[in-house]
């Protein structure tokens, strides 16, 4: 949550907000949002002081509450962004916020504007316990770090947004950012590791992001990014099946020249890899989330693509916008709404916005069962878990589950014809596990696929990626679909290596959605174009290794599959992933 008053389209000025645009300034984010609404707040992620626990209940409950869910996110960057006629209310006393604290009688402070949210109170999507805890404060840095900027002019009437803070309030009614999970002690000492990072000059690969991320980032924030579905076996497979491939080199090649660009959906690129979409990234980077992604691709040499999801924790526009390239290409992931009036408006957002594809994610149909993101939560001898009680509200299964909440598990084959229809733009089945499913896909016109498990979050035991294109391709190229359709991949990629082997077995482009979420969290645009930067030279010194100098010169015959098929599930031999790599515990005692 975030402010009020927030962004309003531009077209729409003053107090004529007419419901319709209202509706088309804030679509994209009251999409995400209608998936992240508990998730939202628990982002407090990356803040500093004490932790509020109270906070937690806000994730507890409203998951399920489609039509409320948009509620959560409207809290969006309020005084920055107020209209004109809110900021000319009259100022608001702290004193004045401080009396209204009752459930019945309930204001609050968000980015320096007061809002009254009595009426709101019911219909909240983390049930009422987290706004009545902190009725008559300064709720900033709970709501405010992961929701876009967009979405709140929906949701609470101009009559119900009072009127800016006059000052500050008192410390003791402005509520610290959320950490549940940790202590002070643990909030100090991640804030003072992020004051002493190493120079981005020393960091060689792309694992090193990853362990910085481990021990700089919040509990939740890491377990939300890191967990996946029950044992974590695919997780570890999609990974580990990149080891079981081997190089058959050529030599004496001139390799002096060589390009890495190549083609994805008819748009030139200057390298075959690009960051897959993922949701909520202001939870490892609060102040600038996507939008340091979008700027790290752009900035960079080889500008990859990014491909934006419906789950950021920006609104769309805004990471469009930040964008500082005119030639950057952007894609769109799209989870399918219950409403498909939501998603066909959303498609012409996203057609308006300029990006170049819809990728359509079809492996959630509900969320995964990831057991280390649903134990960060409250513990039960705190005084958030006795309000909890009170109010009837179930304890948070944490953050991934509360994802599932909007998106349609009714999807299937008819819809993707339909969405189809809706566009002119490629349409791109994301989260394809089968080589018949490959078939089906090329039979009814998509554009292509991406072989994906969701980065082994949704159902355990799915075969690796890599796997499924090594199975997938011969076939294709049998029944002379090859030139059909794209095939992209992604889970499980760390190394320049294993993006050369997915070419190989004829990949279109290669996906990574952890790894750039770990630089984005540890050194921002910084880190992204690092990582672009290390990921590239890999590419570049595997293939003059290789023997080849572009990037379609590549083919199965410079592979050794013999050992694809051999799946272990035992942890891999892999020191820097293993390093890097952290199981989730198992249940603890209590504390005397």
């Amino acid at each position: 949550m975030r402010s009020a008053a927030r962004v309003i389209n531009k077209s729409c000025s003053g107090s004529a907000l007419s419901r319709r645009c209202l509706r088309k300034s804030s679509l994209s984010m009251s999409m995400r949002y209608l998936s992240t609404s508990n998730i939202g707040v628990r982002k407090g992620f990356n803040g500093q002081g004490k932790s509020s626990n109270k906070t937690m209940l806000f994730l507890a409950a409203g998951a399920s509450a489609v039509a409320g869910i948009g509620l959560l996110s409207q809290f969006s960057d309020s005084l920055q962004n107020a209209t004109k006629e809110e900021l000319n209310k009259p100022k608001v006393s702290p004193l004045e916020v401080a009396k209204h604290s009752s459930p019945d009688d309930c204001w609050v402070v968000i980015d320096g504007f007061v809002y009254n949210l009595t009426e709101f109170i019911s219909a909240h999507p983390g049930g009422p316990a987290i706004i009545e805890n902190n009725a008559g404060k300064d709720v900033t840095a709970i709501f405010g770090p992961i929701h876009a900027p967009d979405v709140i002019e929906k949701y609470i009437a101009p009559e119900n947004r009072i009127g800016p803070l006059d000052g500050k309030m008192p410390d003791d009614l402005i509520c610290a950012p959320l950490t549940p999970g940790e202590t002070p002690e643990d909030v100090a000492r991640k804030e003072e590791l992020r004051q002493n990072m190493p120079d981005l000059d020393s960091l060689v690969n792309i694992y090193d992001f990853e362990f910085l991320a481990s021990q700089i980032l919040t509990k939740q924030a890491w377990s939300y990014y890191s967990s996946a579905a029950d044992d974590e076996v695919t997780h570890r497979e999609n990974h580990a099946a990149y080891h079981r491939i081997f190089f058959k080199p050529r030599i004496l090649v001139n390799v002096k020249e060589v390009d890495t660009s190549t083609t994805m959906l008819g748009e030139k690129v200057g390298v075959p890899f690009y960051v897959s979409a993922t949701a909520l990234c202001k939870l490892g980077n609060p102040k600038e989330g996507e939008k340091d992604i979008a700027r790290g691709c752009g900035e960079s040499d080889v500008k990859p693509i990014q491909m934006i999801s419906t789950l950021a924790s920006c609104s769309l526009q805004e990471i469009v916008e930040a964008a500082p390239s005119k030639d950057q290409i952007q894609w769109f992931q799209l989870y399918v709404n219950s409403d498909r009036k939501i998603t066909e408006e959303l498609i012409k957002n996203v057609e308006k916005l300029g990006l170049k594809a819809i990728f359509v994610t079809v492996d959630a149909p509900s969320l995964g069962n990831r057991e280390k993101d649903a134990k960060v939560k409250f513990t039960n001898k705190d005084s958030s878990a006795k309000a909890m009680e009170k109010s009837n509200v179930k304890e948070s299964k944490g953050a991934s589950r509360a994802l599932s909440t909007f998106i349609d598990p009714a999807l299937c084959w008819d819809d993707i014809v339909t969405l189809k229809s809706k566009t002119k733009l490629p349409i791109v089945i994301k989260g394809v596990q089968c080589v018949e499913d490959v078939l089906k896909a090329a039979e009814i016109g998509a554009a292509g696929v991406v072989l994906s498990n969701h980065g082994g979050r949704q159902l355990d035991f799915s075969r690796a990626p890599i796997e499924v294109l090594a199975e997938t391709m011969p076939i294709l190229k049998e029944k002379k679909l090859d030139d059909k359709i794209e095939i992209f991949i992604d889970g499980g990629v760390r190394r320049g290596t294993d993006i050369l082997k997915a070419l190989c077995l004829g990949a279109k482009g290669v996906g990574l959605g952890r790894p750039f979420l770990y630089a984005n969290s540890c050194y921002g645009k910084e880190g992204v174009k690092k990582a672009i930067e290390l990921l590239k030279d890999e590419l570049e010194m595997s293939m003059r290794l290789l023997g080849v100098t572009s990037i379609d010169q590549l083919s199965e015959k410079y592979l050794d599959l013999s050992t694809l098929h051999g799946r272990t599930v035992s942890v891999p031999r892999d020191n820097l992933y293993n390093g890097v790599y952290v199981p989730h515990e198992p249940t603890d005692f209590k504390e005397n």
